[in-house]
């Protein structure tokens, strides 16, 4: 248990004193870090939950079940926080399009469109320097009433700890210290590590938490995810809490499991809830209803140690927060390097629409615009909407501090293109090993741009995830920090969308928060807005032609900012005339 709690994917041991650089409060924060999601007030009574997360080790060690688990993974985090799941996004690293690459994209697929969540964008970079360690960042969005915002720690002496879900098993035993939190030499070894989903079992447990939340049955919801009942089960009891499970109680689907392995195992599709007694005989039937097992496996104490109990005996006390708050905490050593950018294939501009249509996009039916440029929207309520977007920084920037910073900038901008006003960040930090010096640097200065285009913009960042040990023989990743945005839509029917014949096509020229706040507050003048980033902005120029399926007379220039097309007159200082829609 130590082993697992104390390695970097649960303990943050190399990572939580540097991110507390981040600006993480708001007026509009209802939930920050610490919980399962980050949770934004959206206004009228509605809420958003938002996270990303890495499934990285798994998907490179097994990418069908790596990547689908991560899917799993990210939507019982949302779900947790007592909101609904209603839009997926994932970010992709690989060295190529290759079989590895496929079969990820094909995992991704799988549980989404099983589960019935829409993928709506994210994005999808290759380059060699993720060869032998791809990126898999999954990010999930939610909707709830901002009365809902559940906790997950353990509340009210005598109340039940109740298991739903799956069945537990060996799988993924490891998984967050053998897998997470080295690097992955020996790979081929490590495959037992990776957990198994089942995206129909995962699409009950959604609809049966959220039954247990809409009804008051639980007081609070935690899922069963990296290092499982002893992740779960230390992290509820915090402040002075305690919990007692019995091991024995659990039900299992492989016969003669120890103690230790019932504790540790990391299989899918479960969650642990926190049950007032005269609650529980509802609590069952709902579950039943959903052909879940459903099984009362201890209790909440005011003791603040977590013991298991396996056949009345003692087999594990110790206090819950030696596992949490105690974890041991490093100031990383750090070492400047120089950094330049790298050439990276050309193939990275090329349409990848036959990724995109391997995932059902339209499920839930909230889908007002489709992933392919920018920023997806989604319906919530009325005529209002949200924004979302999933960015890493420019290929082959291998500065850290301007990957941090422009990756921020990338998703406020692409959710301000589809007439978002963002609202609050995600971010997942893909690094080396942080106990070298150099990745130590690398990881402090992402951190450090994050922290500054988050201040620069005055958006918080409410959640997130770090996934260290990125390495493979010694040779890091570059350093890939991916930063999620969610931004509000006021009016989903006047969102900037396709350039329409006649509409003048102009560059905004700018960078920052003055070009980010003027474009989703003019958003109405515009038919189509998409900024330029990685190509240039001639690459803007054909990705904006074949979005809307027709052809500009136009000249690419050289620049950074936002295209725009308009029959309006925009009230922006530095403007080039590019062209006319044919």
């Amino acid at each position: 248990m130590f082993s697992l709690l104390w390695s970097e994917h649960c303990g943050y041991k190399h990572s939580a004193p540097l991110l507390r650089r981040l600006p993480s409060s708001g007026e509009r924060v209802l939930q920050g870090p610490g919980e399962n999601a980050g949770v934004i007030d959206l206004g009228e009574g509605v809420a958003v939950a938002f996270k990303v997360e890495s499934h990285n080790h798994p998907s490179a060690v097994e990418p069908f079940q790596g990547a689908a688990t991560g899917v799993g993974g990210i939507l019982r985090d949302i779900v947790a926080m007592g909101a609904r799941p209603i839009a997926l996004l994932d970010g992709l690293r690989f060295g190529a399009p290759d079989w590895h690459f496929r079969r990820a994209v094909a995992g991704i697929g799988h549980y989404g469109n099983c589960v019935g969540v829409p993928n709506v964008g994210g994005e999808c970079a290759f380059d060699e320097a993720y060869a032998a360690n791809p990126l898999v960042n999954a990010m999930c969005v939610g909707l709830l009433p901002t009365e809902r915002v559940l906790s997950a720690r353990a509340q009210g002496v005598g109340n039940l700890l109740v298991l739903y879900g799956a069945f537990t098993g060996r799988d993924g035993i490891g998984g967050a210290s053998v897998l997470a939190s080295q690097d992955l030499e020996g790979s081929d070894e490590k495959r037992p590590s990776v957990q198994i989903g089942d995206p129909f079992r995962g699409k009950a447990l959604i609809e049966v938490s959220l039954d247990l939340v809409e009804r008051g049955l639980v007081v609070s919801l935690q899922d069963c995810g990296a290092a499982g009942l002893a992740s779960s089960l230390s992290e509820m009891a915090r402040d002075g809490m305690g919990v007692d499970v019995h091991l024995d109680r659990v039900p299992l689907r492989e016969a003669g499991m120890e103690p230790w392995e019932i504790m540790i195992s990391e299989s899918q599709e479960r969650m642990v809830a926190v049950v007032e007694p005269a609650r529980f005989d509802d609590v069952r039937a709902a579950c039943e209803r959903w052909e879940l097992p459903c099984t009362v496996i201890g209790e909440v104490t005011d003791h603040g140690e977590l013991r298991a109990f396996f056949d009345d005996e003692i087999v594990g006390s110790i206090p819950a927060e030696s596992l949490t708050d105690e974890c041991p905490r490093y100031d990383v050593d750090q070492r400047a390097h120089p950094v330049a950018r790298t050439p990276v294939a050309g193939l990275n501009h090329e349409s990848k629409d036959w990724v995109v249509e391997q995932y059902d996009q339209l499920v839930g039916s909230r889908t007002v615009r489709r992933p392919g440029l920018d920023a997806a929207v989604l319906r919530i309520d009325g005529t209002r909407g949200i924004a979302v977007s999933l960015d890493g920084p420019p290929l082959g920037c291998r500065d850290p501090r301007e990957a941090g910073f422009s990756a921020v900038l990338e998703a406020a901008m692409n959710v301000a293109c589809a007439g978002g006003e963002p609202l609050a960040f995600t971010d997942c930090l893909n690094f080396g090993n942080p106990e070298k010096a150099e990745i130590g640097w690398e990881l402090a200065q992402a951190i450090e741009g994050i922290a500054l285009a988050a201040e620069s913009l005055g958006i918080p960042v409410v959640s997130g995830n770090v996934s260290l040990y990125n390495e493979t023989g010694g040779a890091p990743i570059p350093p890939t920090p991916v930063v999620g945005c969610v931004g509000l839509v006021r009016d989903v029917a006047k969102i900037p969308d396709r350039w329409r014949s006649g509409d003048r096509v102009l560059l905004l020229r700018g960078f920052g928060h003055s070009l980010v706040t003027f474009v989703w507050r003019h958003s109405h003048l515009f038919s189509l807005a998409h900024d330029v980033s990685d190509g240039g902005v001639e690459l803007a120029l054909r990705e904006a032609a074949a979005w809307s399926g027709r052809e500009a007379d136009v000249d690419a220039v050289d620049g950074q900012g936002v295209i725009v097309a308009t029959s309006n007159d925009v009230p922006w200082d530095d403007i080039v005339e590019l062209g006319v829609v044919a």
